[in-house]
């Protein structure tokens, strides 16, 4: 790296353009912590993008992971760029100034690759956004396969959207299926191996194809039946695998992890220190799709979680610590982890924060420590408010667990809490929603049973939030029919009508997702190739920051669905077969479709399965039967 004098870079923009947008901080680099490096010792240039604004890409710890990672081979320099918000986007468009990356301000287009995270299904315009700002080709066809390596920057596609990135894939050279950390040395090798002996970019795609992980989307083609669904996927050469099976890291504790992220100048949307202590979920929820992809379960020691902490703290200068996971009270070693934790930021006087929390699994000792360093309100997801709907979507919760652990926060010193469910589920009942406010009432009436009245510290408030179900790929759900829009509406309706008839009303409030969005969400959840040519329309005509409601256009994406592909009622209205071939099928994602299918039906029956740790002991193994481990039957 070299010491690059910031003061003296030369910005993409000049100061006049700056000072006529928003939050130009989001735009001019040079952050804390940022890299530089001196480009005659560069041999490959990454150009690492989150599609959505600055504040809320430089809160996702993957970005974060992989650009440190990147930074330290040192023939390569890992660089930024988010979605211009629409202020800039005009003032690029005027000015015809080619999107750039924030550490050098040189032009995206410039790069060898540019990689970008699929985090979120709403932010798909965002990406022909970005392509088009670059100035790059929104189709990987029209950059050329018997071009010059080098011409346009290889598009490459990760994140939990790969698991059906066939709606997207004319966009993208390739998809990195699984976590990052395990190929991309090896895929940056071949890169530079094929450009140095003039291959072309076609003929470098075909090689990479064949290194694990990667999928090449140009390299199979799609077959469908008369009635619309795909019929197979066929490699067009024969050495191309026929299908991708997902990369995963073997041991947390001797993978790279960032500890000296960038430090925003402005304040993101997670403005803290995180510490990633496991990955993977022993629960087997069927609506999950992060549950199933992201197995086998891993945990990082308590050791090096404390190592990370000491360096993240002095790296960054954060006041406060969030542990991530998909179910951090599933970590086994939590309490010796927190005490650590605790009397680690009691010394620095940093907060530390407890997400991803099961309200069966929260102690009151835990509850107690945490509060010691900063008490919060909590926030739960038992997802349904009834027993029946919780045992169809296999959530592992009872009415007891959940008012034991409301009882135990409740007698910690905690007055706000929030409840997340969902509407709209397989087999939901209008019982099962009007389940939802009387599950709100009894916990508020717990609080006034359980807390005396001079410890009270003021009235409960209980929060409850409903988003509407979106059947997504490699869940037991994949094969289930969505509600369409006025559906939800009125699920949400009888809701907040039910909610009013509550004897603790005042004490109640509730708020739901937007219906459309959902509605565009589940046909590009579960689309395919053929969704393309729709989300080109939608861009065009305007569409883009489609996961903002102020900027969502609900007519255009109707107008584009109606254009191109088979429609609504094919994509997200009907339930699927048992043996129909799902678009995403082309991906290993280590669960077995017949495991899935058997929770299907499991789901049908409302027969509850045993979560991996309870069953056989979660053995981590790398292949999957029951969609756990080898282990089901002992």
């Amino acid at each position: 790296m070299s010491n690059i004098d910031l003061s003296k870079r030369q910005l993409a923009l000049s100061h006049k353009l700056l000072m006529s947008i928003d939050k130009p901080a989001r735009y001019t680099g040079g952050e804390p912590n940022s890299v530089y490096k001196t480009k005659s010792d560069i041999r490959l240039r990454f150009c690492m993008c989150f599609p959505d604004i600055y504040e809320i890409g430089m809160s996702h710890l993957g970005i974060s992971i992989l650009y440190g990672m990147m930074n330290t081979y040192e023939d390569v320099w890992c660089e930024r760029v988010f979605s211009p918000w629409t202020d800039l986007d005009k003032v690029l468009r005027d000015n015809d100034i080619p999107l750039f990356a924030l550490e050098s301000q040189d032009p995206v287009k410039d790069f060898d690759f540019l990689g970008i995270t699929l985090q979120y299904e709403m932010c798909y315009t965002n990406i022909l956004q970005i392509l088009d700002l670059s100035g790059i080709p929104l189709r990987s066809l029209e950059r050329g396969y018997d071009r010059p390596l080098g011409e346009y920057p290889v598009v490459i596609g990760g994140g939990p959207c790969i698991y059906n990135a066939e709606p997207i894939a004319d966009f993208f050279d390739i998809f990195y299926i699984g976590e990052g950390e395990t190929r991309y040395r090896e895929l940056f090798d071949l890169y530079l191996e094929c450009k140095e002996n003039g291959l072309t970019r076609g003929e470098f795609l075909h090689k990479a194809a064949l290194i694990p992980g990667m999928y090449v989307p140009s390299l199979y083609e799609v077959l469908y039946n008369d009635n619309n669904t795909v019929r197979a996927y066929r490699p067009v050469y024969d050495d191309v695998p026929e299908s991708v099976r997902k990369e995963v890291v073997t041991d947390l504790d001797d993978v790279f992890y960032q500890t000296k992220p960038v430090v925003p100048f402005i304040r993101a949307t997670q403005d803290r220190i995180v510490l990633e202590v496991m990955r993977g979920c022993i629960r087997g929820c069927r609506f999950c799709q992060a549950g199933q992809i992201y197995k086998p379960i891993r945990y990082r020691s308590v050791d090096k979680l404390i190592e990370y902490a000491e360096e993240l703290i002095k790296n960054t200068g954060y006041e406060e610590m969030s542990l991530a996971s998909l179910s951090t009270s599933d970590y086994p070693d939590l309490k010796e982890l927190l005490e650590r934790l605790i009397d680690l930021c009691n010394r620095k006087k940093i907060n530390i924060s407890l997400p991803s929390l099961r309200i069966d699994a929260f102690s009151l000792d835990v509850m107690s420590k945490v509060q010691d360093v900063r008490k919060t309100s909590l926030t739960f997801a038992p997802e349904a408010g009834s027993q029946r709907m919780r045992n169809v979507i296999n959530k592992g919760l009872t009415y007891e667990n959940i008012a034991d652990g409301a009882s135990k926060a409740f007698m910690g010193g905690w007055n706000k809490v929030k409840f997340y469910f969902m509407l709209g589920l397989p087999f939901e009942t209008e019982e099962d929603i009007k389940a939802i406010p009387q599950l709100g009432n009894d916990i508020a009436a717990l609080y006034y049973e359980t807390v005396p009245k001079e410890k009270r510290m003021g009235r409960v408030q209980i929060t409850m939030s409903t988003s509407f179900f979106i059947p997504k790929p490699f869940t037991a759900f994949q094969w289930a029919p969505m509600n369409n829009m006025q559906q939800f509406i009125d699920k949400a309706e009888l809701t907040k009508h039910t909610m009013l008839e509550q004897l603790n009303k005042k004490s109640l409030s509730y708020h739901w997702h937007e219906a459309g969005t959902s509605i565009v969400e589940g046909v590009l959840a579960r689309g395919d190739r053929r969704i393309s040519e729709a989300i080109v329309y939608a861009y065009k005509n305007g569409c883009l920051f489609d996961a903002w409601s102020e900027e969502y256009k609900h007519h255009i994406w109707m107008e584009a669905f109606e254009k191109y592909g088979p429609g609504l009622d094919y994509y997200i209205f009907r339930e699927r077969d048992k043996d129909e071939v799902f678009p995403w099928d082309i991906i290993d994602c280590g669960v077995n479709k017949s495991y899935l299918y058997r929770e299907w039906e499991n789901a049908r029956a409302g027969k509850v399965t045993a979560n991996c740790r309870d069953k056989c002991g979660g053995c981590g193994a790398f292949v999957f039967d029951c969609g756990i481990c080898p282990g089901e039957g002992k």
